[in-house]
């Protein structure tokens, strides 16, 4: 493929797919098929995973939600099914529901799928058991740690991750709203995380306008903060479509805030 300003060198530390590190989330609230389509012909490079977000899979003609899952997988990005949909499942219809959801989330397309008690609590219990019934059904699990309802230390979020691991799940998403403090970036709980969870396997939500009191300048705030602490190949989760080309530009120094420049070499 010819690059338009191949005179100017990407990073070598920013990875291309297919990729273990760097992966870059995106999140479907209900595109239009043909929009979804669009976008990914210009930003598949740049994401890996897609949430079906919260409940609105049930709200698709299932001709179209099965071929926009197919168009993603065409495109080499994994979809998902955001975990709140299987909050609501839970909270309504109790263990009974499970099995019979998770193998309709199989049979529709889904290969992978949240588990998250973002305002459906689960014990540990209930976290471990939830995990390893839907990779009972077929389904590859990313478990989300945090709340939106509370804030919960360092410790907390690692110990409910390791719980995660054991019951198989294959990476771990931090809950956004646990990454802000104040409208700014928690710089000590996300220290925390740093010496203590494997940064490989996890994803960093970013937080958005669902969370009461949110900007959209803290949402690049912190995923600013979040390159500059974790690095360019930083895991991050919760991008909006219209986001995902600057969120690359920014982990490739091609953005507002720009490379860390020798001022030597820059003259």
């Amino acid at each position: 493929m010819t690059e338009p300003f191949a005179m100017v060198p990407l990073p070598a530390d920013r990875s291309r797919k297919p990729r273990r590190t760097g992966i870059t989330m995106m999140m479907d609230w209900g595109l239009p098929p043909g929009r979804a389509e669009d976008n990914m012909a210009l930003l598949a490079p740049y994401v890996d995973l897609v949430k079906i977000v919260v409940g609105t899979a049930r709200l698709y003609p299932e001709d179209m939600l099965v071929a926009k899952l197919a168009m993603y997988k065409d495109r080499g990005v994994t979809p998902f099914l955001g975990g709140q949909f299987s909050e609501y499942v839970f909270a309504t219809q109790g263990w009974a529901g499970m099995e019979p959801f998770f193998n309709e989330a199989r049979r529709l397309g889904f290969d992978a799928l949240e588990i998250s008690d973002n305002c459906v609590p689960l014990d540990d219990a209930e976290r471990a058991r939830m995990i390893k019934t839907a990779i009972g059904c077929g389904h590859e699990v990313h478990g989300e740690v945090g709340s939106k309802l509370e804030i919960q230390s360092a410790g907390e979020l690692i110990r409910q991750a390791e719980i995660c691991f054991d019951a198989g799940a294959d990476v771990v998403l931090v809950e956004g709203a646990e990454l802000i403090a104040d409208g700014e970036p928690d710089t000590e709980l996300l220290a925390g995380l740093k010496a203590g969870i494997d940064l490989e396997k996890t994803l960093f939500e970013l937080t958005g306008p669902w969370i009461k009191g949110v900007a959209p300048n803290d949402v690049y705030e912190l995923k600013r903060f979040l390159l500059e602490t974790f690095g360019p190949d930083v895991n991050l989760a919760n991008v909006m479509p219209d986001d995902v080309m600057e969120t690359e530009a920014l982990r490739c120094g091609l953005s507002v805030v720009g490379p860390k420049l020798d001022q030597r070499a820059a003259r």
